[in-house]
């Protein structure tokens, strides 16, 4: 019985930890799109160091929220919009500071 019992437990605890990774995939899609678009700015000379700065700091801020969003297990949708939001102003901002 003590066996079953830690088996379920196991079981339980693998699986919470399995969906708390793929809780927020599209904003993790959207962070790697983005992280990849600053990479190839520095690497075509686009971006200078300070701007490379800001905009990692921005995206930091970012993955510090979404960390802070999921850490209950769950991303409501008033915080799925907020990441949205942030994400889209990240956005912008690498597209302007590249194209300056």
């Amino acid at each position: 019985m003590k066996k079953l019992a830690i088996m379920f437990g196991l079981v339980f605890a693998f699986a919470v930890a399995a969906s708390a990774q793929t809780n927020t995939p599209r904003v993790d899609q959207r962070e790697n799109n983005q992280k990849d678009r600053i990479v190839n700015g520095v690497k075509s000379g686009d971006l200078g160091f300070k701007e490379t700065a800001k905009l990692l700091k921005q995206q930091a801020e970012i993955r510090k929220f979404e960390r802070k969003a999921s850490s209950d297990g769950n991303v409501t949708f008033v915080e799925s919009v907020r990441l949205h939001r942030e994400l889209n102003q990240a956005s912008r901002n690498i597209n302007r500071k590249k194209n300056n």
